[in-house]
C-alpha cells in the first residue's frame, strides 16, 4: 500500500458517521447491509449516508453490489487489512517486542468461535 492510499482510507474513517458505518458493515460480514437498513441502523438520513458511503467507496474501504432493487454494501476487509499492515509494518524497527502487545490484543479479540458439537 502506498502512503496516498493509506491517507485516503484514514481520512475516510476520520468522520464519526463514516467510522460507524464501516464498523457496522464489518459486524455484518459477509452478508453486508442494504443501504436503507444501514441508514436506519445508524439513524441518519439515506441521502446523508449515501454521501458517506461514496467517500468510503472511493477510499476502497467499502464495496457495493446491486441485489434486485437494493444496493448492498460490504466492508472491504482486504483493503482495511492493508491499511493496518501499512501502519504497523515499520512499528517494530527491528524489535518485535514493541509490536507484540498489539498482536496479542488482536489475537485475543479475534479468536475463532468454537463450533458446537451436535449431540446425538
Amino acid at each position: 500500500m502506498e502512503t496516498e492510499e493509506a491517507v485516503l482510507a484514514l481520512a475516510a474513517l476520520s468522520q464519526s458517521t463514516r467510522l460507524e458505518a464501516f464498523r457496522a458493515l464489518v459486524r455484518h460480514e459477509p452478508d453486508g447491509l442494504a443501504a436503507g437498513d444501514l441508514a436506519r441502523l445508524l439513524e441518519v438520513p439515506q441521502n446523508t449516508l449515501s454521501a458517506h458511503l461514496s467517500i468510503l467507496t472511493r477510499a476502497r474501504l467499502v464495496t457495493s453490489e446491486r441485489r434486485s432493487r437494493s444496493i448492498v454494501y460490504r466492508a472491504n476487509l482486504g483493503e482495511f487489512r492493508g491499511v493496518a499492515v501499512f501502519l504497523l509494518r515499520d512499528c517494530c524497527g527491528g524489535r518485535p517486542e514493541v509490536c507484540e502487545p498489539i498482536v496479542e490484543t488482536l489475537q485475543a479479540c479475534c479468536k475463532p468461535r468454537r463450533k458446537e458439537r451436535s449431540r446425538a
